[in-house]
């Protein structure tokens, strides 16, 4: 007779451990407890569904009970949530939904996968009004999708504006519906520093979404959602995507330890407090391999390679536990986000000494059709060049550029590694030197000293107290919009015209990308000015970072055309 291994929850973690056990394990009893109605469906997907990206709602739904039997010979129980657990007797305590029987199941081992809920603040009220929704599970997204269905639901305002909420908002409005998103941070997606969120913000603004960021909800009404600004969004929908919180009560009923994050504590192998209880997914609290700190990540990834190391921890396999970096993706309308490991932010809120730089080039040859610029942030630690993070924003693969970062600082790479990094090419693919090479190229420079700089979010502050600026894109660049106060300078005429750069005080220079500036930084360099001064981002990552605040605030311009965007 082989282990009987009961597990509490489906889809990414649950069934992944189940299926792992089974094939290391061909005569272990298996048995799958889901509280809901499908015990594997992609819930990353569900959004999606609003708009019929994804066609129809049963596409949602991956394996159904009977597949688990027929494939994998483990029983499957939905509508079947567990209540407690009894470690000494080792044995769980069952209520089925439907029948509303009570009964109690042994277990050799017990894997827990219950995932993680959306947060409904009490504190806001009207939270539980009928047209206020979550989205957590296919059930949820059926009834969300047949309220705002209706032809007298128009309106829609998304609270949040993380991964759920923008997703959420760009699929309701691909279905016809006026979506506005309120976010209490001041910015939205907050694994991207500000400096990037606001290329996303804009597409927002571009796509016809309201967006506010910087004020919270105070209440609900029928028809309205009151910010606590006193500022009303009207209303025939809500969606609360503020975030999730860790499915624990289980856990701490049965005198389970609970991490600092509010996430269950296990050991390297997903083993909990209790020898024969593992845990995994979003419920769990996890080791974050750059910060040397405990998080919590509630990404599908990460729970399926936690539940096959859990899987094989109970047979005694090893694996290797190298903590988390938080690799993400996400789209919003036309643009592809990704992010890895630490934002600048983040970092230095670690006390991680470090710096970034931002560029701007192309995704693929600029001859071929599609070719469009991606935003690419890098940070790294100084003064080692250890690769901290990414952020990358493009119409193109920005996924791909991100990817090739995660691989690198999972092998604890440097800008060096990065820099000498042999990369596929085609011109319909990428360019010769790729995305990824060219930051760190640009970062080197940083690192070693070649050339100062500084970052977008420093020009309002030189703007303003009416530092020398030269703007060395060419004459037509300049008329159609320009820093307030620059001087242009076009890269062609800037040997002829040394004179008229003062050597006497900081001079900063710009282009649209940053790459223009650079040659001129460095050809002035050459010729004996040490005081110059390169602006990371250039224009159009100073146009972007001030967009959105200028257009929501009323804030006194320091650009004079946007138009260019």
């Amino acid at each position: 007779m082989g282990k009987r291994v009961l597990i509490v929850g489906g889809v990414a973690g649950g069934a992944s451990a189940a299926a792992r056990i089974r094939r290391l394990d061909e005569d272990a009893s298996i048995t799958i407890f889901e509280r809901g109605e499908h015990v594997s469906f992609s819930n990353c997907s569900l959004p999606y569904y609003l708009s019929r990206t994804v066609e129809e709602k049963d596409y949602l739904v991956l394996m159904t009970p009977e597949d688990f039997k027929n494939s994998y010979d483990i029983e499957v129980r939905v509508n079947s949530e567990v209540c407690g657990i009894d470690r000494t007797l080792r044995k769980i305590h069952i209520k089925d939904s439907v029948s509303g029987q009570e009964y109690d199941e042994p277990y050799d081992e017990l894997v827990l996968s219950p995932g993680s809920y959306p947060i409904r603040p009490k504190s806001i009220e009207g939270v539980s009004l009928p047209h206020v929704f979550t989205v957590r599970n296919v059930n949820d997204i059926v009834k969300l999708d047949q309220y705002t269905s209706r032809e007298d639901i128009r309106r829609v305002v998304v609270i949040g504006g993380g991964f759920i909420g923008l997703e959420v908002a760009e699929n309701l409005k691909s279905a016809g519906k006026q979506v506005s998103v309120a976010e209490a941070a001041d910015q939205i997606m907050t694994p991207f520093d500000y400096d990037m969120s606001q290329i996303l913000q804009k597409e927002l603004l571009d796509q016809g979404v309201e967006l506010v960021v910087g004020d919270g909800v105070k209440s609900i009404t029928e028809s309205h959602v009151i910010l606590i600004s006193g500022r009303e969004l009207p209303c025939d929908a809500v969606i609360l995507s503020i975030g999730v919180l860790p499915e624990t009560e289980l856990a701490k009923q049965a005198g389970l330890e609970i991490g600092e994050t509010g996430g269950i504590t296990v050991t390297p192998d997903y083993r909990t407090s209790d020898p024969h209880i593992y845990a995994v997914g979003d419920a769990i609290q996890v080791y974050q391999r750059l910060t040397h700190r405990p998080v919590r990540l509630p990404l599908a990834g990460p729970a399926l390679r936690q539940a096959r190391a859990a899987a094989d921890a109970i047979y005694g396999i090893p694996a290797r536990n190298n903590g988390v970096l938080g690799s993400c993706a996400v789209r919003v309308f036309s643009l592809n986000a990704a992010a890895t490991g630490l934002n600048e932010r983040t970092a230095k809120s670690n006390n991680i000494p470090c710096d970034s730089v931002y560029t701007m080039s192309m995704d693929k040859v600029g001859l071929m059709p599609g070719s469009s610029p991606l935003h690419f942030k890098l940070v790294f630690e100084v003064p080692t060049g250890k690769i901290l993070g990414a952020q990358a924003i493009g119409r193109g693969n920005a996924d791909k550029r991100i990817d090739v970062i995660a691989t690198l600082i999972a092998m604890n790479g440097t800008l060096e590694d990065l820099k000498e990094l042999e990369l596929c090419y085609s011109p319909v693919f990428g360019t010769a030197r790729d995305v990824v090479n060219l930051a760190a190229l640009a970062a080197l420079n940083i690192l070693h000293g070649a050339v100062k700089q500084v970052h977008v979010s420093e020009v309002r502050k030189l703007v303003e107290n009416k530092a020398c600026i030269i703007d060395v894109r060419s004459r037509g660049e300049f008329e159609m919009g320009h820093l307030i106060g620059a001087v242009n300078i076009p890269l062609g005429e800037l040997r002829q015209r040394t004179s008229e750069i003062p050597r006497d005080r900081p001079v900063y220079l710009h282009c649209r990308t940053s790459q223009r500036s650079y040659n001129a930084a460095m050809a002035l360099k050459g010729r004996g000015f040490d005081n110059i001064i390169n602006i990371s981002g250039s224009f159009l990552g100073i146009s972007y970072y001030e967009y959105f605040t200028d257009m929501t605030t009323g804030r006194e311009k320091i650009l004079t055309e946007y138009n260019f965007l």
